[in-house]
């Protein structure tokens, strides 16, 4: 049979592949469970294939073999939480459901730039009736050639504490879950279906029977904008809570007699089958070095990279919106109006990942595996993300030794050149 080699980038520019066309990334480091190997990856119709089956039992050559010239392949960065970028703000509605759709959509597109294959448009602190509005539209896909897949809203608040609220308005936070946590939850959510996870303070009357009810109907709960202290964590991780929102961030200080939600990351309570995770931002603003070391050096296994990113990603200085909120943003740090309290990120993954290596010492295996197969494992989607494994979705990209992203591909088709 004849093949075809071509080169990833001009090369692949214009190449579209056809059904069962066999393809062979060569030439390419690839990220596997026990680091980076030199490597190939066999794509047929978006899949993942296994090597030796193609060779010994289907006996075939790939139709095209593309030469990725040294790079780095890795699965596609997975963010968990993202507020908005390029101009969009996941929790302001206009009144608009295609509005608001088309703005989904143009973010989704531009990530794609960035590594980005899958994400949670997250929504803070809002009303009931942004909730009601704007949950139904944020409905799960795939990564496509027309943007990153989505995989349900990450709803951070109203159930927080006012006084770790951050960036979010006093005015909407919901500081009691009453007597019936479920009925409160439908009542300010409206729908559980399009959720993937919800960050909630533990400390709150009735948390603990919410946790136990997102659960129940498939979220994956945060604690944050908390001052719980650690007692009240840990029940809360025992109730079924599975991730800490932007440690450190947003929670009371650690203190050596009751440490708070940070002491979670070496509570003896929580069991290595069921492991907790954390979000953290490393943009080198949210989160010091020495708090990025700690955090690495105590729990590394834990730690999930998130941007945290505004509607000011990937758009120049100036004044933006994040909800109802006022925000201005200079270099790489977001202000609240009037005020010194930080309000997100306009850090990009690719930013994230260089930084945590730069701050920590880690390898650039460890910061991979935090934005790709970490975040899967915690929604339990590996099975189709965040790994290179055969079967799964081929959603992954091409990178340099310093994160600089030169190809994005979705099921195994390139949907970003650089």
């Amino acid at each position: 049979m004849e093949q075809t080699r071509i080169k990833f980038d001009s090369d692949l520019l214009n190449k579209q592949f056809v059904e069962n066309q066999l393809v062979q990334f060569v030439n390419c480091s690839v990220l596997r469970e026990n680091g980076l190997r030199k490597e190939h990856v066999w794509v047929r119709n978006g899949r993942i294939l296994d090597e030796k089956s193609v060779f010994f039992e289907e006996k075939k050559l790939a139709d095209v073999q593309i030469d990725c010239s040294g790079l780095i392949l890795s699965p596609g960065f997975i963010d968990l939480q993202l507020n908005g970028g390029f101009g969009i703000d996941f929790s302001t509605y206009n009144s608009n459901d295609e509005d608001y759709k088309r703005g989904l959509k143009l973010v989704a597109k531009q990530l794609l730039s960035h590594g980005v294959t899958s994400f949670a448009p997250t929504v803070i602190t809002s009303t009931p009736a942004t909730y009601h509005t704007v949950l139904p539209l944020v409905e799960r896909s795939n990564a496509s050639e027309e943007g990153a897949g989505i995989l349900g809203a990450h709803l951070e608040g109203p159930f927080i504490c006012s006084d770790k609220r951050g960036c979010h308005p006093e005015q909407l936070v919901v500081k009691s879950l009453g007597s019936n946590p479920a009925e409160t939850i439908e009542q300010v959510y409206g729908n559980t279906k399009n959720i993937a996870i919800v960050t909630i303070a533990p400390e709150l009357e009735g948390a603990q029977e919410a946790i136990k009810y997102l659960v129940s109907a498939g979220a994956t709960v945060s604690v944050g904008h908390s001052s719980a202290k650690l007692e009240t964590g840990e029940t809360a991780v025992m109730s079924g809570a599975r991730m800490i929102t932007h440690l450190f961030n947003a929670m009371q200080s650690y203190h050596h007699r009751d440490p708070g939600l940070i002491g979670l990351l070496t509570s003896s309570k929580i069991s290595s089958a069921q492991p907790l995770f954390y979000g953290i931002i490393s943009d080198g603003i949210h989160t010091h070095d020495s708090a990025l070391r700690i955090a690495y050096h105590t729990n590394a296994e834990g730690l999930v990279l998130v941007t945290d990113a505004i509607a000011a990603l990937g758009m120049s200085d100036g004044v933006h919106k994040l909800g109802t909120q006022t925000i201005h943003v200079t270099g790489l740090e977001a202000k609240l109006d009037g005020t010194n309290t930080t309000a997100g990120s306009v850090a990009s993954m690719p930013y994230c990942i260089r930084h945590l290596i730069k701050a920590t010492g880690c390898s650039i295996e460890f910061a991979l595996r935090s934005a790709t197969h970490k975040p899967a494992t915690l929604l339990g989607i590996t099975g189709e993300k965040g790994t290179l494994d055969v079967g799964r979705i081929a959603d992954f990209v091409l990178i340099d030794e310093n994160i600089d992203v030169k190809a994005t591909f979705c099921s195994g088709s390139r949907v970003f050149l650089q």
